[in-house]
């Protein structure tokens, strides 16, 4: 894995694939910003896994596109095995992939539609498969930068001029391939002359929001001011915050989504408020076979993660810890969910399958 750093460049892309079938996949390291930029080259299946599992890469949208450009650097190797074997070497590497981080749908969702595409396209040779996959995993990107656009442009239309808007953990362009989920509701509406204010919650205990929501707005020169998460509902109090944002990991046929831990205090702080609050998300987030919240998998991460947050000890030695990376926000205090589609508003399964289906 080799590094590039590029401290002066403003609007990066999160990642970039380099060269054709045989090239390797570049993306942000965001373990270190907003301190310091570094881009990473990823040219083995291990390195792809390595950076969505410790969240170099990380956001629903952009770890399905860095697995499935991560199925073509696990392929090189295998252009000279039979159709069978290669197949073979196929399942091992999306199983390996989709082992990294068990919430966010996109992952399986990007793996699965790279899997369809070499069972639909069983009679290609081994090296006309491979460009295939890189193709479908560029198609992945595009439309995800698509996307990210028209949720932006829906969503804009909920933002009134002059209103404060708080959102929870990144969803913004380093979680996706364009502008993001719910950064690019922010961005549409500041591009259409609104005024916002926005208050990004720290998002612990990896300072998403604090590293890097606040980092992405101040270089877009959209007002941010950057609050503790246990400073939510005083802000709320205030009448500072008109409307609460936020991405998505998962969500339900019922419209239940799981985000950044966190997520479901901001939304019943938001509904004793009066506040609206919205998530945004493209359809792919959509897990249509789960009927609820209850059965999504949250997944459990490091204690060192708390205990030791950033190198530093804060707490006792041997202490126990529990440290849950989403939660599951209940339908009933959603007022909406913006899709590249268009609003599903009330937010039910009845909605819910018909704009994600349509």
């Amino acid at each position: 894995m080799t590094c590039t750093a590029q401290p002066d460049r403003k609007f990066p892309a999160t990642m970039t694939w380099q060269g054709n079938v045989t090239g390797f996949l570049r993306l942000i390291d965001q373990t270190l910003l907003p301190v310091e930029y570094l881009e990473i080259d990823l040219k083995s299946v291990e390195q792809v896994f390595e950076a969505i599992r410790s969240l170099r890469v990380r956001g629903a949208p952009a770890i399905g596109c860095a697995a499935a450009y991560g199925v073509v650097i696990g392929l090189q190797q295998s252009v000279a095995l039979s159709r069978a074997e290669f197949d073979v070497k196929l399942r091992q590497v999306t199983d390996y992939l989709a082992s990294s981080r068990p919430t966010a749908v996109n992952l399986f969702w990007a793996l699965d539609r790279i899997r369809t595409v070499a069972r639909t396209e069983a009679s290609l040779s081994p090296a006309a498969m491979l460009q295939r996959l890189l193709d479908e995993a560029r198609a992945i990107e595009v439309e995800d930068r698509e996307m990210c656009t028209a949720i932006g442009q829906h969503g804009a239309e909920l933002l009134q001029d002059k209103t404060g808007v708080l959102t929870h953990c990144n969803a913004g362009g380093l979680a996706t391939a364009g502008d993001g989920t719910a950064l690019a509701v922010i961005f549409a509406a500041a591009a259409a002359g609104k005024q916002l204010q926005v208050f990004a919650d720290e998002t612990r205990p990896l300072l998403q929001g604090a590293r890097l929501t606040a980092w992405e707005l101040q270089q877009r020169g959209v007002p941010v001011t950057l609050i503790c998460d246990s400073m939510a509902g005083w802000v709320m109090r205030e009448g500072k915050v008109q409307a609460v944002i936020v991405g998505a990991d998962r969500i339900t046929a019922n419209g239940d989504t799981a985000n950044k831990i966190g997520t479901y205090s901001v939304a019943l702080l938001a509904k004793a408020h009066g506040i609206p609050f919205y998530v945004a998300a493209p359809t792919s987030t959509f897990d249509l076979e789960m009927s609820s919240g209850q059965q999504i998998p949250i997944e459990q991460r490091a204690a060192h993660e708390i205990t030791h947050g950033f190198g530093k000890q804060t707490a006792p030695a041997g202490i126990n810890v529990y440290n849950p990376a989403f939660d599951v926000t209940p339908a009933e205090y959603i007022a909406a969910i913006i899709t590249e589609k268009g609003l599903i508003m009330p937010v039910n399964e009845a909605n819910v399958r018909r704009v994600v289906l349509e």
